[in-house]
């Protein structure tokens, strides 16, 4: 049965906004929303774990299981509660998704405090279709932001990405004899295009500061991208896309 909310204090409406704009609050709640119609059939197919949809009024919902919480709002609330310029008219929940022990592993493409979320989705779109799969370190932003799940067209619903802190990460690189490869602007670094590096740990590291020290000095080998001498960096999202089609082909 489908409930109609008028009231802007609503409770349901409060939670989402509060959803939307707090990691730790997700993280509590083991929660987090999606916002428009590409995303919802994204999460049926392959996310099960959808709790409430919040739909503007006159518009046509896809058949959602029956325990889904459904809720009709006005375009007026629609306008003030979804994030986009241009609201598609449907705000969804979904539980977060268990926690569990990360399975580290070569053929891993490993983020180091990849904060922007565009950046953070795009590499998880790109990583889903090359089948990539993908490790957070701590300091990484939120995958199940909003923001990070536009920018990755439905990915994260698809194919979950693990997380671990950098100990962990590395006594199991060391314990299974995995190979960590970091990209790195410095004078020892080979060329990308002359190193194989399809079953190592390869690490990207953030926008602004690269590889954090402890992980650069725990590599095994680094490993740069040929530019032109000009310029400095690539965008980590470009990077990422790089060396991922090195690791599969």
């Amino acid at each position: 049965m489908t409930e109609r909310i008028t009231s802007n204090q609503n409770a349901l409406l409060r939670h989402i906004r509060k959803l939307q704009s707090s990691r730790a609050y997700r993280e509590e709640c083991g929660e987090f929303v999606a916002d428009g119609f590409k995303l919802l059939e994204e999460a049926m197919k392959w996310y099960p774990h959808i709790k409430t949809v919040v739909v503007s009024e006159g518009l046509s919902l896809p058949t959602l299981p029956a325990e889904v919480r459904i809720a009709e709002i006005p375009d007026s609330l629609m306008q003030s509660l979804s994030s986009m310029k241009t609201p598609q008219g449907v705000i969804f929940t979904c539980a977060l998704p268990r926690r569990k022990a990360a399975e580290v592993m070569g053929g891993m493409l490993l983020l180091d405090r990849i904060q922007n979320p565009g950046n953070l989705g795009t590499i998880l779109r790109t990583a889903d279709a090359f089948g990539v799969p993908v490790l957070l370190t701590n300091g990484c932003a939120d995958p199940y932001s909003e923001k990070t799940l536009r920018a990755s067209m439905g990915a994260v619903l698809r194919t979950a990405p693990q997380s671990a802190e950098l100990p962990e990460i590395l006594s199991a690189c060391k314990e299974r004899g995995i190979r960590i490869t970091a990209t790195a602007l410095s004078e020892t670094a080979t060329d990308l295009r002359q190193t194989q590096i399809k079953d190592d740990l390869v690490v990207i590291g953030s926008e602004g500061q690269g590889i954090c020290q402890e992980l650069l000095a725990a590599s095994d080998r680094q490993v740069i991208i040929p530019m032109q001498p000009r310029c400095e960096s690539l965008n980590a999202a470009v990077a990422a896309a790089i060396v991922m089609w090195n690791m599969k082909y």
